[in-house]
């Protein structure tokens, strides 16, 4: 990629942006050196080395990675026989224990079982070398002071110049604090050429004898090492000279130690900072929201939402850029600063970071291209060093540029053609336009020239642009528009400023039709697509509605049947225990029946005894909870009816049974009536059968089959009489009557009274009157069963 592109859309500044998240000198070199790629493969790995970066940003906040110096220069100066000082050794430490903490970090990553695409493969290329590391870390502290625990001899000889220093200190102190203090310029201690003095005044020196090692400026004040600590002092400084040659002899030990594993260090320093470089490249990602785009082999670029890098996030006004599918050359019209030149650098500058594996600023689904070669021409190129004219150097650019480009080339031109006259500067620009698409390469231009706005209709792959102007408040909109040409708003600008119309409607007429008809054309263009995109607006939310209510239905169908499920296999349950409990209350019954016919033998059985019985038996029956379903009811009176049928009339609540059919109507015998009756009315019944004695075995009633629905008592005596009407009501139930008259006249009334109280205590009598007077008056009972 030439270094030129660069420099115009501002690449470098992109990478001291994300300068400072790196915190490896190796990290900073591996930035240094990156530039945009156009190997399929290497870009490829760089994205997905971004997109690792972002995972561990977004599962464990980041890669642990301290500040680290570069220590390539400590192993080539050891490669040679050199010694590190404590500094550099520290810094190799500071390598070496940073590596065994990755190890661990992505061990723990790999517990978790997070999938990566490359994180994986650089930590296996990390070598520990636990014993060395232990070593370092216990000779050399983080500052590079070799500690006492680097040999036993470091430590005995620091352990006798701390005494040699407390002795000579308690010396000085009484001199200080003695009664010779009044000698002294100042009551301190303090050291001149690595040895112990107190400041002794001009006139007294000859007090305390010894050596005199340095003077004050103005010469009043002798620093004195006193003669009583001279021997102290030599031998504190005898230990302080093994102390230096023995912290040499550590050095250069561990220098010797760090020979063997050059290159392994060396190569870890290069892993960590390749991982560094991952960190900072998804911690800019975080900061400017952006995503790892995914690449299109046929160059098919869409930025979604794009926005400039370099602009504030929270200013900058997102773009949807598109080119390649359809069209290969968009030509951007309308007037200055409406944004067409950091779009134009938008897309350069966005597809420049996808090649160099950097996340970019667009929404989720963008995808870039891979082009061996971006070429610009933006800005002003005025030089006066080589005397040329903003047109000259825009056209030798140009130049250079057709000269270079081919099918996998991104050229992009900022106002194409300014800079001389405009009929003949638009004809260049479109000279210029189809040179470019006769060699297939991918092109955005801006323009002042209208001409160039036919030529994004009359072009093959070519689509006109523009940047969207808000007349209402006379400022630009920074919208890009895809397929609407720019006009020019001057009079719509006049107008809402105050210029009188008739000043106006003058300068329309001065201008072409054809100008005129082809503003006239933008303006309605630019009208149907916001109302286009307002109807889209609307639809995308009316299918987010109706989507979210499919999935709704789709959760609420798969709870209705699971628990439908469980419904049905809770009703099974139930019915089979009501079936077991049934079945032993018959079987207790039958038994209780049988037990009273063995007790009764030949003895009639009693009727109300049986009906007691089929009460019983009755009761076993459940009560259906579906009575009330309507559904149910429905399908049941579907049922195919036909002539003869017996069913119910529910109109009347009487039953006939049906003669033939007319239409949706049934012919039906109810009693001596004959009815036309409404399919939906009649509802299929058993047929009804013949009222018969219950007989058990060898016992039957003495009473005739038939069963009047009246008794008479008239003549009868008490007792014959209620037992009379003991048996007829038992006959009267088994028959299925609903009500029975017992005639037992008026006479004295005992009779009526014997028969009532009888009536009061009958456990099957629901309620009992006197007949109407029509019927017998108080001579008669009518009685209603349950």
């Amino acid at each position: 990629m030439n270094k030129r592109i660069l420099e115009t859309l501002e690449f470098e500044k992109v990478k001291q942006m994300i300068q400072q998240f790196v915190v490896t000198a190796q990290g900073k070199e591996e930035l240094a050196r990156l530039v945009p790629d156009n190997q399929l493969q290497k870009i490829t790995n760089a994205l997905q080395e971004t997109e690792d970066g972002l995972k561990v940003q977004r599962l464990r906040g980041g890669i642990p990675i301290p500040k680290l110096e570069n220590i390539r220069p400590h192993m080539k100066r050891i490669e040679i026989g050199a010694d590190l000082n404590g500094v550099e050794l520290a810094q190799v430490s500071r390598v070496l224990s940073t590596t065994s903490e990755l190890a661990r970090f992505i061990d723990d990553l790999k517990d978790s079982e997070i999938e990566f695409n490359r994180l994986y493969m650089w930590a296996e290329q990390l070598v520990t070398i636990p014993v060395l590391s232990r070593r370092l870390k216990e000779a050399i502290d983080e500052d590079g002071r070799v500690t006492d625990d680097a040999s036993p001899e470091l430590k005995i000889i620091r352990q006798n110049i701390r005494r040699s220093e407390q002795t000579v200190r308690e010396q000085l102190d009484s001199i200080v604090r003695g009664k010779n203090a009044k000698y002294l310029s100042d009551a301190i201690i303090t050291m001149r050429n690595d040895r112990y003095v107190i400041p002794v005044k001009q006139e007294y020196r000859g007090v305390f004898g010894g050596v005199v090692h340095d003077q004050s400026a103005s010469g009043q004040t002798l620093f004195v090492e006193p003669k009583q600590i001279v021997d102290l002092n030599n031998r504190l400084r005898q230990y302080q000279i093994a102390e230096r040659n023995e912290v040499q002899r550590i050095l250069s030990e561990l220098s010797a130690e760090l020979v063997p594993h050059r290159q392994e260090i060396i190569h870890n320093a290069y892993v960590i900072g390749q991982m560094d470089l991952m960190n900072a490249k998804a911690r800019f990602g975080k900061e400017i929201k952006a995503i790892v785009p995914t690449i299109s082999e046929e160059n098919y670029v869409v930025l979604k939402q794009a926005r400039h890098p370099l602009i504030d996030q929270e200013k900058v006004v997102p773009n949807d850029i598109s080119i390649g599918e359809g069209y290969q050359a968009i030509v951007i019209t309308g007037p200055n600063t409406g944004g067409k030149t950091i779009t134009l650098k938008t897309l350069g500058l966005l597809q420049l970071m996808g090649q160099a594996g950097l996340p970019i600023p667009v929404d989720e689904e963008s995808q870039i291209g891979i082009f061996e070669e971006v070429f610009a021409d933006i800005g002003d190129e005025q030089s006066i060093e080589q005397s040329l004219s903003t047109f000259s150097s825009h056209m030798t650019n140009t130049v250079e540029i057709l000269s270079k480009v081919n099918e996998k080339s991104l050229v992009l031109f900022d106002e194409l053609g300014a800079g001389t006259d405009p009929q003949e500067g638009a004809a260049l620009a479109i000279a210029i336009l189809d040179d470019l698409g006769k060699k297939s390469a991918y092109v955005m231009a801006t323009t002042h020239y209208p001409e160039l706005k036919i030529y994004g209709y009359n072009r093959a792959n070519t689509i006109n642009a523009s940047m969207e102007f808000n007349v209402d408040t006379l400022s630009p909109t920074y919208h890009l528009l895809i397929g609407v040409p720019g006009r020019s708003n001057a009079f719509e600008i006049s107008s809402r400023l105050g210029l009188a119309q008739e000043v106006i409607d003058e300068a329309k007429q001065l201008i072409d039709d054809e100008s005129q008809d082809l503003n006239e054309m933008i303006s309605d263009l630019e009208t149907r697509r916001k109302m286009a995109e307002t109807e889209y607006l609307e639809m995308r939310h009316y299918v987010e509605e109706a989507e979210a209510l499919q999935a709704n239905l789709k959760e609420a169908y798969s709870y209705f049947f699971e628990e439908r499920e469980k419904e049905l296999e809770k009703a099974k349950k139930k019915a089979n225990e009501v079936v077991s409990e049934a079945e032993e209350k018959a079987e207790k019954i039958i038994a209780d029946i049988r037990k009273m016919q063995q007790q009764i033998g030949q003895t009639n059985v009693k009727e109300h005894q049986l009906i007691d019985a089929k009460s019983q038996l009755a009761d076993l029956h459940q009560e259906e909870t579906l009575r009330k379903n309507k559904v149910l009811q429905k399908a049941k009176q579907q049922k195919i009816l036909k002539v003869g049928d017996e069913v119910l009339v529910t109109t009347y609540g009487q039953r006939g049974t049906l003669l033939k059919k007319n239409g949706n109507q049934w012919q039906v015998q109810i009693g001596i009536l004959k009815m036309n009756v409404s399919e939906d009315d009649l509802t299929p019944v058993a047929p009804e059968k013949e009222p018969k004695q219950r007989v058990v075995h060898a016992v039957r009633s003495e009473s005739s089959s038939h069963v009047a629905n009246q008794l008479d008592l008239r003549g009868k005596r008490y007792e014959e009489a209620l037992n009379e009407v003991d048996q007829y009501l038992d006959s009267a139930i088994l028959a299925g009557y609903p009500q029975v008259t017992i005639v037992h006249g008026k006479g004295t009334g005992a009779l009526r009274q014997g028969i009532t109280e009888y009536l009061k205590k009958h456990r099957s009598v629901k309620s009992f009157e006197f007949a109407p007077a029509n019927q017998g008056g108080n001579g008669a009972t009518i009685v209603k069963f349950k």
